[in-house]
């Protein structure tokens, strides 16, 4: 799976590659104890993932790396969960990934002689309520007396469901992220009750609006042309087209493998040539607004060859009538 259908992974990624955004998840999140240990200054993020190929349509990982009043180097390592609901086994695929962030580390320094600290965190934004234990020997099958002889680590939990969303952040710009993910495990009609919500939030942080609607148009199932239009209207009506081709080719990506597949099932090369001509039509209306009943006409009754050619000219063209000239 490529970062492209990785939606909550590229989000979060934005979000964290921002210093002051990150500052605030880990002030505004963490337990008070480790807040306190933070000196003063944003976290700077660390390049690379410490999760497994075969995870990534699952999880995605971050490093932040700040500073104690001590002065020393206290690193975080973030896992987010993009599954609909927790896996019981998180507590193990926090210890693999802090133990292959410490495995380079030492590979960087052979001659160490103590290793950096690192506080794993797990971001979870699923629907059901987080129930498990937040330490590694919950999954050990051990007896009690020997607990204290065994490897233990707790993990702070942000269970994004559980917080309202007036309280997500007091900062613009992580709120309008947490918000976008928040939902984007919800069933649809909770995704729609709260979209003027989201757009409201990033209203405020301009510079996130394309990143957080690229987002929703692969989470909110329901979420139509014309709904990405009026928001774009809303929010950048000097950037429209550029916008609306930007998030026509996203939705192309996104809905493209799925009409092939159906076309596939259904056995018939009429399937493929409808769902290719649907989808062409959506791109228009993506691109241009609605649509007159000629041109639906003309591309229901095109050869696929023809559909192919008029979609290359599609975010090139600067009108409707470019695309068929």
């Amino acid at each position: 799976m490529t970062e492209r259908f990785q939606p909550h992974d590229r989000l979060f990624k934005v979000l964290m590659s921002h210093p002051e955004t990150a500052g605030a998840l880990l002030r505004e999140h963490l337990p008070r104890e480790i807040v306190a240990l933070l000196a003063p200054g944003d976290p700077e993020w660390v390049p690379g993932s410490f999760i497994g190929n075969a995870l990534r349509p699952f999880y995605a990982d971050r490093i932040l790396k700040a500073r104690t009043v001590s002065g020393r180097d206290l690193h975080f390592y973030l896992l987010i969960e993009h599954k609909s609901h927790f896996d019981r086994r998180v507590a193990w695929q926090l210890d693999c990934g802090r133990h292959r962030f410490l495995e380079q580390k030492a590979r960087e320094q052979p001659d160490w002689l103590t290793l950096p600290a690192i506080v794993p965190l797990v971001v979870y934004h699923g629907e059901r309520d987080w129930t498990i234990p937040n330490e590694f020997l919950a999954l050990v099958d051990a007896d009690a007396a020997l607990r204290p002889w065994l490897m233990n680590f707790a993990f702070p939990v942000i269970n994004l469901g559980a917080i309202p969303d007036d309280r997500l952040s007091a900062h613009a710009r992580l709120k309008a992220g947490l918000l976008a993910l928040k939902y984007g495990t919800r069933d649809a009609e909770t995704q729609m009750a709260v979209l003027e919500e989201i757009v409201k939030a990033v209203w405020e942080v301009p510079e996130l609006f394309e990143p957080v609607m690229l987002y929703l148009i692969h989470t909110f199932s329901t979420l139509r042309a014309d709904h990405v239009r009026q928001i774009v209207v809303r929010v950048q009506p000097e950037e429209e087209n550029q916008m609306m081709s930007i998030f026509a080719r996203e939705i192309l990506e996104k809905h493209k493998d799925a009409f092939i597949q159906e076309g596939r099932q259904e056995g018939r090369q009429e399937g493929r040539q409808e769902g290719k001509a649907e989808l062409f039509l959506h791109m228009l209306q993506m691109r241009f607004g609605m649509l007159p009943d000629s041109i639906r006409r003309q591309v229901a009754s095109a050869a696929s060859n023809d559909i192919d050619t008029w979609s290359d000219r599609l975010f090139q063209a600067d009108s409707l009538q470019a695309v068929f000239r």
